[in-house]
């Protein structure tokens, strides 16, 4: 089976010849210490990249005044002049191998709610021919997935941050649903622009870690995730695509919700301590109608042992791909820590080969 195959059959909830195996590419940039594990990940892993040519493109501007703060980071105030007045934000970007941090969001306040809401709808642009590039150039490695961003709800927690969207939801819940049913509308008119022109089948979304335990119970799980995502994604089944979720967090809890809104394939899945659940009681949870994508943590790829990812692979096959379906091993993160690509390869090597090798 070639890895287009498989990681089609994983979306598509059919059998494949063993699990595929999987990392997301968010490398550190020029970073070198990683070049050998992008040659492991290019020849041996089953690829994703992102489609080409889907671009939701706002129409107004953001002035930014960026000025040197300290040896790690630079202050950035970020301004948005809307038809009812003006936005501002402030957050400190990392240099190279720093964390940014966000002090203050554009949305503190209905007002600022308001505000943001007066702004014109984003223009959607879906290009086919750029789209046709994207899958010729991965072609039987891997699959091209159209990237649908952030959902309804993250998209709105990340204008106003989690702890004030927390606050919102109390005392003004009324404005969070407006700014999430105009970015469910944004995302149902990308999903029908792609259907349009033959992009697909595959989509992502991510998000919905904004509303999960422990700052928000399953009220408002399904309030805000499943009421504006169930749309989208019943869109792009009606299309015939399937999705992928990105979420982190102890989802314990909050599994059946994905199944209520249409997830396809759910990564990355974690158990304790980073989340709440094992990869064999969400099997249990889901059955066979989500393919589990993970959940090695990430850390462990820098801390352990190349023998106790071998173990945690097998574990992981075993209780998760049933009926030989419906399992894509992969971290639960992108490598991340800048200079240490070296210090990680031989336990990706490990989980790689476990894999390949498998014959269940």
């Amino acid at each position: 089976m070639t890895s287009h195959e498989r990681l089609h059959r994983c979306y598509f909830h059919q059998e494949t010849d063993r699990p595929a195996v999987y990392t997301r590419t968010g490398f550190p940039e020029n970073d070198p210490s990683y070049d050998r594990l992008k040659a492991l990940m290019t020849d041996v892993m089953d690829c994703k990249i992102t489609a080409q040519g889907i671009r939701v493109a706002d129409r107004f501007s953001v002035r930014e005044d960026i000025t040197p703060f300290s040896d790690t980071h630079e202050r950035v105030e970020r301004t948005l002049e809307t038809p009812l007045g003006t936005l501002k934000s402030l957050y400190f970007r990392g240099l190279p191998g720093y964390s940014s941090i966000t002090r203050e969001y554009f949305i503190r306040d209905r007002e600022d709610a308001e505000r943001y809401l007066s702004l014109p709808d984003p223009d959607v642009h879906c290009d086919a021919d750029a789209f046709g590039v994207s899958v010729r150039e991965i072609g039987e490695r891997g699959i091209a997935e159209v990237r649908l961003g952030m959902n309804a709800a993250g998209f709105t927690a990340e204008l106003c941050g989690s702890e004030n969207f927390a606050l919102l939801s109390v005392t003004d819940r009324d404005v969070l649903h407006e700014l999430c049913r105009r970015r469910m509308e944004t995302l149902l008119r990308v999903v029908n622009l792609c259907a349009d022109r033959h992009i697909g089948p595959y989509f992502n979304i991510l998000g919905q870690e904004f509303l999960t335990p422990p700052l928000h119970g399953v009220k408002d799980f399904r309030d805000f995730n499943v009421r504006y995502d169930k749309p989208v994604l019943d869109r792009v089944h009606e299309i015939g695509g399937r999705v992928h979720v990105h979420c982190h967090g102890p989802l314990k809890s909050v599994l059946p919700c994905f199944l209520e809104m249409g997830a396809d394939v759910l990564h990355p899945i974690e158990p304790p301590p980073m989340g709440d659940v094992t990869a064999k009681q969400a099997r249990e949870i889901l059955g066979e109608r989500v393919c589990i994508e993970g959940n090695l943590q990430i850390a462990g790829m820098y801390e352990s042992t190349p023998d106790r990812i071998r173990e945690e692979v097998e574990a992981l096959i075993r209780d998760a791909y049933v009926g030989h379906k419906g399992l894509i091993v992969s971290p639960s993160a992108s490598p991340y820590i800048y200079g240490r690509g070296e210090s990680c390869y031989d336990n990706y090597r490990a989980m790689v080969e476990t894999v390949i090798r498998y014959r269940g």
